[in-house]
């Protein structure tokens, strides 16, 4: 089954670069009385961050840090330490498929990775958002935008919590102190809030996007998604069964959103799915489906229907007036019966 284009977990591009931050600094104050100077109103001390860029930074070290020790043995008790969320839904997922990999997806997996080129999206403290947000790209190639990556605090810890690839550089609005603008997930912006995009979005492989194409711009990653409905009983396979997909619950329902300049809101989104592969009744009796390598993995008995279990994560921009445009979205198989 062709699924949409996937993200290697870890966005192992994110290489090599040059160090950038936001200045969180706070403002000078004015002459007083004292030294000869008129008596003015001192400014307002600059609002403070969420955290600070050194604590930003030594959270996405230990992150590198831990992410390439737990992926050389695929140690997943060790990447908890330092990842939650969907993210670590589908790094879970890449340890469990390791065996079924080919010898240089697995050696590109396990080489050490490093995020350079870092720029940071720090809220203030007084947002009332417990995240920040960090992005990155690889020198490899000036070109490449790189990812978003999101750091939130789980367990008292922050822990990467999300990693979807760029394939534009975000305009993401900061304020006169450097500081970003998170969004309320709730509250819509043009057709839909961010925290209904995931569920709205899975009628494309429900559907074909009967409904979906009404609130979704046409991308590359929407099309894909309805190829996948119209493709779903193709070939041989689709002779002797039948297939569909049905929404399901994300095991992780955190919906992150930021401001961009001009107006518009930049959201990461949980999302999933399952896919039925079902015998149609003729065959019942006489036949059984033998589950592919990612089913096999958590269920290797052949069977009259198999069942597989998504998790997945997006990236979509939202703007007034205007329909929900998603730029990247990536799916793991994380169960089978």
């Amino acid at each position: 089954m062709k699924r949409p284009p996937t993200l290697i977990r870890r966005l192992t591009v994110l290489a090599i670069g040059v160090t950038t931050a936001i200045s969180l600094t706070a403002c000078g104050s004015s002459g007083s009385e004292a030294d000869g100077g008129s008596a003015t109103p001192k400014s307002s001390p600059a609002p403070k961050g969420l955290v600070d860029q050194k604590t930003a930074d030594s959270v996405v070290d230990a992150y590198e840090k831990a992410n390439n020790k737990a992926n050389a043995t695929r140690d997943a008790e060790l990447l908890g330490t330092v990842e939650a969320g969907q993210v670590h839904e589908q790094s879970k997922a890449d340890y469990k498929h390791w065996p079924t990999w080919t010898k240089k997806r697995q050696k590109t997996y396990s080489t050490p990775f490093y995020y350079r080129d870092r720029q940071f999206w720090i809220p203030a403290a007084s947002s009332g958002v417990s995240w920040f947000a960090v992005t990155a790209r690889s020198a490899k190639d000036s070109k490449d935008p790189g990812g978003l990556l999101i750091f939130d605090k789980v367990g008292g810890r922050y822990k990467m919590t999300a990693a979807v690839a760029l394939k534009d550089k975000p305009k993401i609005a900061v304020d006169e102190h450097g500081l970003a603008a998170p969004a309320d997930p709730s509250k819509k912006v043009g057709v839909l809030a961010p925290d209904e995009i995931g569920e709205r979005y899975e009628d494309f492989f429900g559907t074909g996007g009967t409904e979906a194409k009404q609130v979704f711009a046409s991308t590359e990653d929407t099309r894909e998604s309805a190829k996948v409905f119209t493709e779903r009983n193709a070939g041989e396979s689709g002779r002797w069964s039948t297939t569909k997909y049905e929404v399901a619950k994300p095991a992780h329902r955190a919906v992150y959103a930021l401001r961009l300049v001009g107006g518009g809101v930049l959201s990461v989104f949980p999302t999933a799915h399952t896919e039925s592969q079902v015998l149609k009744p003729a065959y019942l009796y006489n036949s059984k489906i033998t589950p592919g390598p990612d089913a096999r993995v958590y269920n290797p008995t052949p069977r009259i229907a198999i069942i597989n279990d998504y998790q997945g994560q997006g990236l979509a921009e939202l703007q007034p007036q205007k329909k929900v445009r998603v730029t990247e979205l990536e799916y793991r198989i994380t169960g089978s019966k």
